[in-house]
């Protein structure tokens, strides 16, 4: 397996006994905007690594909905401690943590971002980035993509994998005592569900123990939670025993092997039909010792099993850490999606001022553009002759803010970096994390 996920010297305790996270994962997902469809898994040991795999699926939002009203996240989020021995400087359900997934946000009348990002959130702040580089990341394709973060091979942090490629790293991640509960969640995060359609996402989940080995959940060890009711059951009226749950207030949601978690599907009916899925980009030969054909394979067919099938890709993660071609390739924007307009930096300033909980005369604004994520990932001597610079809007603010997050805390400060083209946030920090 992966080689660079060394397992680091612990504290002494034995490993703690594996059970269904209830309470943790009830009163972590409880915020009154946002609905989730989440599974959380404790396999009662400490976990240095989580995987998900899903086809980023055509996510839609009714038609003339305006900005900010409505998102949806399906992500794999890893709690590396949930020890509450520590106390304020601990973990504990509300501790920090690395979410990676997809998201998708209304950005105006006709006009919604879509793709990959990440998110850490620290005792200090967080930090979010979306995932800009690889073949067509703002597009729906309805193939598999990966979605991992393993922790280092020396100290505490974790980095960030996508599509078997490195996106990045924590910086204010804590240690994982021996004995340490830690629990690793998957599912779908909806806030606006009344504007929001998403298909059936077919979300996959595995969690690398202390000796590098792969392994499924146990169906015992793993809490189930839809914060809708689920579409069709009862909503327990009295007076009304017939009234159940109906779209597009609910979920559908089933967790599909009652011995492991091998499968949670989740979806959130709605009014809106999906857009035709563009085809993937391939690649084929070898790049950085990986067979790229049987990566692509793999990919389309059984992402879960591609490090121990392909050939190379468990050397390139542990040492190169770019090792997907296809994942490489210049972006194409989809037309559909972007609206053919330039958002404006008024209305990107206030979807921020909304995002972030901020006054929006606190706020300051700065229009410019920057290289696109291909020179940043490539380097110079390696760009390719696609890429071109990107106009983006800034904003920041010194006020007090609760960041994009539900753990009830406030920090001081944020900043923000959108694209004009699409009003996809590109990335974002909040508190102290802003300084790292």
């Amino acid at each position: 397996m992966l080689a660079s996920a060394v397992a680091l010297p612990l504290t002494a305790a034995s490993p703690a006994g594996a059970s269904a996270p209830d309470h943790s994962c009830n009163t972590v997902y409880q915020a009154r905007i946002f609905f989730w469809a989440m599974t959380c898994a404790q396999p009662g040991q400490p976990v240095i690594g989580a995987f998900g795999t899903w086809r980023n699926v055509p996510i839609t939002f009714e038609s003339g909905s305006a900005a900010g009203e409505a998102e949806v996240s399906n992500f794999v989020r890893m709690v590396p401690n949930t020890d509450q021995t520590d106390g304020a400087n601990g973990g504990d359900m509300f501790g920090p943590s690395i979410d990676v997934g997809l998201h998708a946000e209304k950005t105006g009348p006709s006009t919604i971002a879509y793709g990959p990002r990440w998110t850490e959130l620290g005792k200090r702040g967080g930090v979010t980035k979306a995932i800009t580089a690889g073949s067509n990341p703002t597009v729906a394709d309805n193939v598999n993509h990966t979605y991992m973060t393993i922790r280092q091979a020396s100290g505490d942090q974790w980095d960030v994998l996508y599509d078997f490629n490195v996106v990045g790293s924590t910086t204010d991640q804590l240690k994982i005592p021996r004995g340490n509960p830690n629990r690793i969640d998957i599912g779908l995060e909806v806030r606006g569900p009344q504007h929001v359609t998403v298909p059936p996402i077919a979300n996959r989940m595995q969690f690398m123990a202390e000796n590098k080995a792969w392994a499924r959940a146990a169906t015992a060890d793993v809490t189930q939670l839809t914060t809708m009711g689920i579409c069709g059951k009862s909503m327990g009226i009295p007076n009304d025993p017939t009234a159940v749950y109906k779209a597009p207030y609910c979920f559908e949601a089933r967790l599909t092997d009652a011995t492991t978690h091998t499968q949670w599907t989740v979806s959130k009916p709605g009014p809106a039909a999906g857009p035709t899925p563009s085809a993937p980009a391939r690649a084929t030969g070898t790049f950085n010792g990986v067979d790229q054909k049987a990566l692509s394979k793999c990919l389309a067919t059984d992402p879960e099993s591609c490090l121990n099938t392909v050939p190379g890709l468990a050397a390139c993660v542990q040492s190169v850490k770019v090792c997907n071609a296809a994942a490489l390739q210049s972006p194409q924007h989809s037309p559909a999606r972007t609206g053919g307009k330039a958002e404006e930096p008024a209305n990107i300033a206030d979807r921020a001022a909304r995002s972030f909980g901020v006054d929006p005369d606190a706020l300051h604004v700065v229009a410019g553009s920057r290289p696109t994520s291909e020179k940043r990932l490539l380097g110079p001597a390696a760009q390719p002759s696609a890429a071109a610079d990107m106009s983006v809007v800034t904003v920041e603010s010194a006020a007090p803010t609760h960041g994009l997050e539900h753990r009830g805390l406030t920090f001081q400060g944020f900043r923000a970096t959108y694209s004009t083209e699409t009003g996809q946030l590109l990335d974002a920090c909040w508190g102290q994390m802003c300084n790292t």
